[in-house]
């Protein structure tokens, strides 16, 4: 995983500024030394009878750093996401107290996920307070377009990190407002691998893939479509001038993830948004009607309570 290669060393800022606090525990020193042997396999690969294959996504870790042992990046990315987990848990809990749901949006560069988030504010913002976490390397491009359209937007520049992760999305909800009882949007930086493995807080995981990027993405990337609970398969306008198996695409999908919702878009279009913006308002008052019986079932609890001193 990425923090165990290094990549997400860069200084993240929000907006511009560095988030205060920012240097939490990660479970782990960086004080750690390399000795190891060139004597070691590198998985199925290692003893296939395919020239030239070489598997560094077998052994417990499913990855590999030059002179780490796999028990090692193990321990490391346990810490990690432990820790993230609870920056999680208190954003889950932020969006909670304000009866907001949040997605997670994912996908490889090029998908023609801001487009899509552009088209789905334009069209929702006057049903739904609706917020929007932007997530990017470096610029504020993306986070400038959603602005236009008069929606509380927040631009997280992660340097060399390759994802989001549940600290920084919480200093990014404390600069929201405007998305009580409604939808915020996180926009995660493009990429199908690490996001797939830290929790934001979020409601869903929304997986958008482009026919133009082929139908063999979810075995590739099985993680990301894997963690999934829609997969939003854009861009179907251009299926006339591709070589694209749109069921074969779903099957794949449904290979690593049986459960996984799927429609078929396109932001240029209109066509299959009707039934996105369904799935959100059916998740959004899923959760809402979830939370209001969580806190029936306190307050219930509460009265038992009084009532028993």
């Amino acid at each position: 995983m990425c923090n165990v290669c290094g990549c997400g060393e860069g200084e993240t800022r929000i907006d511009g500024q560095l988030p205060h606090n920012h240097h939490h525990d990660r479970g782990h020193d960086h004080h750690h030394d390399h000795p190891h042997d060139h004597h070691h396999g590198h998985g199925p690969g290692a003893d296939s009878p395919h020239s030239g294959n070489l598997d560094y996504g077998s052994g417990p870790a499913r990855a590999h750093a030059p002179g780490m042992s796999q028990s090692r990046m193990v321990q490391i990315e346990k810490n990690v996401l432990e820790k993230n987990d609870e920056y999680a848990a208190a954003n889950r809990q932020w969006l909670a107290d304000r009866g907001a749901v949040a997605l997670n949006l994912v996908s490889s560069p090029g998908s023609g996920k801001t487009t899509l988030l552009t088209r789905t504010v334009a069209d929702l913002s006057e049903r739904y307070g609706i917020g929007v976490i932007e997530g990017d390397q470096q610029t504020r491009n993306d986070a400038d377009k959603l602005e236009a359209l008069g929606v509380p937007t927040v631009q997280i520049n992660t340097g060399k990190g390759c994802h989001l992760d549940g600290h920084m999305v919480g200093h990014a909800l404390e600069q929201m407002d405007g998305a009580e009882q409604g939808l915020v949007f996180i926009e995660n930086v493009g990429n199908l691998v690490c996001p797939s493995a830290f929790d934001l807080g979020e409601e869903a995981k929304v997986v958008i893939l482009s026919v133009t990027e082929g139908e063999d993405k979810p075995v590739k990337y099985p993680d990301m479509f894997h963690r999934a609970d829609l997969m939003l398969l854009n861009k179907v306008d251009l299926l006339p001038h591709l070589d694209f198996d749109t069921e074969q695409c779903l099957a794949h999908a449904r290979e690593v993830n049986p459960g996984i919702e799927a429609i078929s878009v396109s932001a240029t279009t209109g066509e299959g948004l009707d039934q996105w913006y369904q799935w959100l308002t059916r998740r959004r008052d899923e959760r809402l009607e979830r939370l209001a019986a969580d806190l029936e079932g306190r307050a219930a609890r509460l009265r038992a309570s009084l009532a028993s001193d």
